[in-house]
């Protein structure tokens, strides 16, 4: 009991002022969903293309009970990782020497890798469906192998990100045979869930992902070995982090380099302890790092699961160093800390992002959004100097211009970014709010109502579009 009390402890010092945070990013997509906001919409989640209805039905449960207010989705995502934390302890300790388990068990629950996830409540999915398979996990430890298969179909439900984790279970097993029908019913399951994921983003308009993605999966595949060291960098010296590094495609035989390179370390590890839980969390990585390609070539979110194995292996390596391990897992604890406060703002977010990556164009229009009107044409007009085609940038100083007042100047912006991007539904809707604001209801409403059928869902067109009718 007293190591349990120990690691929520640390793993509440760490990311309990999360509770304080507000909506970030992709949160708000939430309260777009008309089914999320329906008592009844429950029912509308269990759909073919919504691939983590069980993520959705607990964002349902938040918008019943706490409407828009923030403090109840970070509770429930901090909820969800102390449950985590506690089951991967309750795993480790059966696979690893008691003091291991303990410190591997206390570095996935305070490590900065894990506040995107924790501290974002978008991340979630990836929370919720990496406490199923830890409860998978003790089960299958436990002995109650198709228990063990009922919570991972349960994780998938929850994010598909999780696939690869029948592949950890057949390293734990060995040859032994009486696991091998359950490992083959998690796989179909797996693979089921992956076909699933592919139809969906290739018929779901707007998704981030698959064929929408922006990237072909062999780029995507290439960019991954060099952003998975990333990740193995960040583990190792925990200082860098961002919301937005900067990642590019980098050249074929680099690309190569890095995979090559990561295959040598397992060659090199495998003979060693801690070599089999590095290779886990590797193998962990596997469905969000490998072909199948995602608009974010990089998220820390990503490593919250794999997190549990690499932790593993540092258990391992270092639990006799007990002077060490104390002073380590505090100082995890201490940047942890430090960066749920950074997460605690959009503002503060963006402008690491743009100290992290000064040349990128992304952090800035993105800060622009959160800073006063001045300093966000400043952002704004050096985004533009770096990216002169980039229709995000005219869109954006299109928006700050109609905040002020300028709606002339907001038409010219949004005209371009139109003509920059002709197939967007946005760039309608903000030329029509500019054409409204100029008095021309009439080019207005043709606006919002071509977005429209270019995009149905449209929502901010749409409210336009009856904001017009009622005047």
């Amino acid at each position: 009991m007293r190591e349990r009390l120990l690691l929520l402890t640390a793993a509440l010092l760490a990311f309990g002022a999360s509770l304080g945070s507000g909506f970030h990013f992709d949160d708000y997509a939430i309260f777009a969903d008309p089914a999320l906001a329906s008592p009844a919409g429950w029912l509308r989640i269990w759909t073919l293309r919504q691939t983590r209805p069980l993520t959705y039905l607990t964002f349902w449960l938040n918008v019943q009970t706490s409407g828009q207010s923030p403090v109840g989705y970070h509770a429930v995502n901090l909820a969800l990782h102390l449950g985590a934390v506690l089951l991967a302890f309750e795993c480790l300790r059966r696979l690893l020497p008691p003091r291991a388990a303990l410190v591997a068990a206390a570095i996935f629950a305070v490590h900065p890798l894990q506040a995107e996830s924790v501290d974002y409540v978008w991340g979630r999915s990836i929370v919720l469906a990496s406490l199923l398979c830890l409860a998978s996990l003790l089960a299958w430890l436990r002995g109650a192998r198709w228990q063990a298969v009922a919570w991972f179909a349960a994780a998938l439900l929850a994010k598909e990100e999780v696939v690869a984790f029948p592949l950890v279970l057949l390293l734990l097993s060995g040859r032994e045979r009486r696991a091998w029908p359950p490992i083959v019913s998690m796989s179909a399951l797996s693979l089921a869930a992956g076909v699933r994921v592919i139809w969906a983003t290739a018929v779901t308009p707007g998704a981030f992902a698959g064929p929408q993605a922006g990237i072909s999966p062999w780029h995507y595949f290439l960019a991954q070995g060099p952003v998975i060291w990333r990740y193995l960098r960040l583990l190792l010296i925990p200082w860098g982090f961002t919301v937005d590094p900067e990642i590019a495609v980098p050249p074929v035989w680099l690309g190569l380099a890095a995979w090559l390179a990561l295959a040598a370390l397992v060659a090199v590890l495998w003979r060693l302890i801690a070599g089999p839980w590095i290779l886990a969390g590797l193998v962990l990585l596997l469905a969000s790092s490998s072909i199948f390609p995602a608009a974010d070539l990089a998220a820390d979110r990503r490593m919250y699961l794999p997190l549990l194995a690499f932790a593993a292996a540092f258990g391992v390596m270092f639990s006799r160093w007990q002077r060490a391990t104390i002073p380590a897992i505090l100082a995890l604890t201490a940047v942890s800390f430090a960066r749920t406060q950074v997460w605690n703002s959009d503002e503060a977010l963006w402008r690491e992002a743009v100290s992290r990556a000064p040349d990128k164009v992304r952090p800035k229009i993105q800060l622009a959004r959160d800073v006063a009107a001045p300093e966000a044409m400043q952002l704004l007009a050096s985004a533009r100097s770096l990216a002169p085609a980039d229709p995000n940038v005219a869109t954006e100083t299109g928006k700050v211009l109609l905040s002020q007042g300028q709606a002339a100047a907001a038409l010219s912006e949004f005209g371009r970014a139109l003509a920059l991007n002709p197939g967007d539904a946005a760039n309608y809707n903000n030329r029509g709010a500019a054409l409204a604001a100029l008095g021309q209801t009439d080019a207005a409403r043709q606006d919002f109502q071509h977005a429209l059928r270019l995009d149905p869902n449209l929502l901010s067109a749409r409210q336009n579009l009856t904001a017009l009718r009622e005047r």
